[in-house]
């Protein structure tokens, strides 16, 4: 017996996750890219990989829903935290925690896949919202990006349900 999909089910998404196409890689800020795997519009949830080659803190966050992430390369860590999160390791973020992410001195790349639902409330160190990332402002981005490296702005459109 074959599979079917339903005839308004979405197209699938078949990638390489960690591209041999560097351009692929959407800067996020210095030595820090984003690779977007799968940007949901309808449910505001994006799938990509973070990849930071610096050391310091990257960003000090909140999410109103769960994130999920793998960690494929490196380690890093959230200052509120006593764990690190390594290579191989599964992290689970609840809902409206505040946290400062990290990344160690000793480590030349980390590289995490993270599925983020809704948004991220970027904030300073009095909680007060900075700025905001959604689906939506991942796509600008992307389209941004994917234009000036020659990929053309619909190159996102295979990344996007």
């Amino acid at each position: 017996m074959s599979a079917t999909t339903h005839p308004l089910s979405p197209e699938q998404i078949v990638v390489t996750a960690v591209p041999d196409d560097e351009r692929v890689w959407v800067p996020q800020a210095p030595n820090v890219w984003f690779r977007p795997l799968m940007l949901n519009t309808v449910a505001g949830q994006w799938c990509n990989l973070l990849r930071v080659r610096k050391a310091g803190v990257l960003s000090r966050h909140r999410h109103p829903a769960p994130v999920h992430g793998y960690v494929i390369k490196g380690s890093w860590r959230y200052l509120e935290h006593n764990w690190i999160a390594r290579a191989g390791d599964y992290v689970f973020e609840p809902p409206g925690e505040t946290h400062t992410l990290y990344v160690d001195e000793d480590v030349d790349e980390m590289i995490t896949f993270f599925n983020i639902s809704g948004c991220m409330y970027y904030v300073d160190e009095n909680d007060k919202c900075t700025f905001f990332e959604d689906v939506f402002t991942k796509i600008d981005m992307c389209r941004k990006h994917y234009t000036a490296v020659g990929l053309g702005e619909d190159y996102v459109d295979r990344f996007v349900r």
